[in-house]
C-alpha cells in the first residue's frame, strides 16, 4: 500500500500527553496503512520513547538541533510524499488528515496546507485568545502571508526539501517556514483542518508573556532576522 502521509511528531518529555496524542491519530479515517507515524525524542528521560513505541511506526532519536530540526530529522525518514508536522499534545479530529490530503488532491499547485489550532482547556479567556490568533492568521493569509504552525502544518516532501526544511530558530521557526513557502506555491490555510492543542504552555508562563515572545519573533522575521529566546525542550 502506498503510503501518502507521514505524520513528524517532536516530543521531549512528554509520558503525560503523548498517548492520547497519538492514540488520536490512528484512528483517523484515513486508512491506517496509508499514513505512516514518526516520533523524534530530544532524549527524553521519562516513559515517553516506550509509550510512543506502541503506536508510532518508528521513535527515532534527534540529532539535529532545535525543535526545527527534530521535524527535519523525521522528514529525512518519511516515505510519505506529504510530510504533516504537528506536536505531543495535540489531538485531531477523526478527519484530520483526510481533509488535508484532499486539498493536494484537488489541486497540484498547492504546496502546503496549514490550519487553526483551539486550546483543550476551554477556560473563556483562552477560548477567547485562541479566537484572536486565528482571526487573526486568516487575516494575513488574505493579505498572502501565511504563517504555518508547528501544531498543523502539511508540506510536499518534494518542496519541504527544496526549501531546505525547517531552520533552527530557537522559536517561530514554524512561521518562518510559511514565510518561504508561499514564495515557491499555493498555501492553503483552511479552518475545516483544525486541532486541539494543550494551553500548557500559557498556563506555565502566562498568556501575555508568550504572545509577547511571539510578537517579537514575527516582527524579527518579517525584518529577516533570526529570532532570539527559547521555550524548546521543556518539561510540563
Amino acid at each position: 500500500m502506498k503510503i501518502k502521509a507521514t505524520v513528524v511528531i517532536p516530543t521531549y518529555n512528554e509520558e503525560k500527553f503523548i498517548e492520547r496524542c497519538l492514540k488520536s491519530l490512528c484512528s483517523q479515517t484515513v486508512s491506517r496503512s496509508e499514513y505512516e507515524i514518526i516520533v523524534v525524542d530530544g532524549y527524553s528521560t521519562d516513559k515517553t520513547r516506550e509509550i510512543a513505541a506502541k503506536y508510532a511506526d518508528k521513535v527515532i532519536y534527534q540529532v539535529s538541533k532545535g525543535v526545527g530540526g527534530a521535524r527535519n530529522d523525521g522528514a529525512k525518514e518519511a516515505k510519505g510524499e506529504i510530510l504533516v508536522f504537528t506536536d505531543a499534545d495535540v489531538i485531531f479530529p477523526r478527519d484530520w488528515l483526510e481533509k488535508i490530503l484532499s486539498y493536494f488532491e484537488k489541486a497540484n499547485d498547492v504546496i502546503a496546507v496549514c490550519g487553526p489550532d483551539e486550546p483543550l482547556e476551554r477556560s473563556g479567556k483562552l477560548v477567547t485568545f485562541y479566537k484572536l490568533v486565528n482571526s487573526f492568521s486568516k487575516l494575513l493569509h488574505r493579505m498572502g502571508i501565511v504563517g504555518t504552525r508547528g501544531t498543523n502544518t502539511a508540506v510536499r516532501r518534494d518542496v519541504f526539501f527544496k526549501i531546505g526544511g525547517y531552520t533552527d530558530y530557537p522559536l517561530c521557526d514554524d512561521v518562518e517556514l510559511g514565510l518561504r513557502l508561499r514564495k515557491l506555491g499555493k498555501v492553503v490555510y483552511s479552518d475545516e483542518v483544525k486541532v486541539l492543542m494543550s494551553a500548557r504552555r500559557f498556563n506555565k508562563y502566562g498568556i501575555l508573556r508568550v504572545l509577547k515572545e511571539w510578537v517579537k519573533g514575527d516582527v524579527m522575521l518579517l525584518l529577516g532576522r533570526r529570532t532570539v529566546g527559547s521555550y524548546a525542550r521543556q518539561s510540563y
